[in-house]
């Protein structure tokens, strides 16, 4: 296990999977500055290890995170310079787990708030418990959602229900996340961690290299190309001339699972 922030992030590798834990259990995992820092790190090195093929997101304790750590807004607001600053600390970490090429699945259990709910949005799969409870709350406290963290809140309910979420402050239960589309999939508690590791299971056995294709156009799409470029038809001919296929067609003639490298 590797440790940032004083152990408030730690990173565990179980081959195939890695997983993300935000450790501040006495704060309901609140984010504070040095976890906001620490993240792109702790993301950077699961992306950097080759036995990885999954990163898991979740909190310590019951919950995923409670929000950013209210204890620090005198210095984080402190004025113009440290606002903008912080803003940006805030949009690096959360854009360095949307930006990982590997899948992310975010395990929510408990409290899944304001900044929390950042981090989940900025993974590709959110797995819920259906105790848990989301909202974006920052109309409760006069400030706003910045316009990456709106754009993936519009992106997983669509405009009219990001809009009721950000206008009301209101704290969704698990199935009602579900049914926005706030989350992928709702289990009870004690079944939440054996539904998100099947899952995640469930990809690594798949082509690595396909679903770090998958996940680069899909975020194309999302940025509004609407055609292929040289580089995605590209990819296209990469994929029929590659390992990945070769073992996937062998597979498939053979009537076997394939063993992707």
């Amino acid at each position: 296990m590797i440790s940032y922030a004083d152990g408030a992030v730690e990173l565990s590798i179980d081959q195939p999977l890695a997983t993300l834990m935000l450790n501040r259990p006495e704060a309901r995992n609140a984010l504070n500055l040095a976890m906001w820092r620490a993240l792109p790190d702790a993301a950077a090195r699961a992306a950097a290890d080759p036995s990885t093929r999954i990163l898991i997101v979740r909190g310590a304790r019951g919950h995923f995170a409670s929000g950013a750590d209210i204890a620090e807004f005198p210095k984080t607001f402190a004025d113009r310079a440290s606002a903008l600053e912080y803003g940006r600390l805030i949009e690096t970490a959360t854009g360095a787990l949307a930006a990982l090429d590997k899948p992310v699945i975010a395990l929510i259990e408990g409290y899944c708030i304001g900044a929390g709910l950042a981090i989940a949005l900025a993974c590709d799969l959110r797995i819920a418990a259906s105790s848990a409870q989301l909202g974006a709350p920052p109309a409760k406290l006069g400030l706003m959602y910045s316009l990456s963290d709106t754009r993936r809140l519009i992106q997983a309910v669509g405009v009219s229900a990001a809009k009721s979420m950000l206008f009301t402050a209101a704290l969704l239960p698990g199935r009602e996340a579900l049914r926005l589309g706030l989350v992928d999939e709702v289990h009870e508690q004690d079944a939440l961690e054996p539904a998100v590791r099947a899952k995640a299971l469930e990809i690594a056995a798949l082509s690595a290299w396909s679903i770090r294709r998958a996940k680069a156009v899909i975020a194309r799409v999302l940025e509004g190309e609407t055609t292929d470029s040289e580089e995605t038809r590209g990819w296209y001919a990469e994929g029929c001339l590659g390992e990945d296929f070769a073992e996937g067609f062998a597979a498939f003639k053979a009537k076997r699972r394939p063993v992707f490298p």
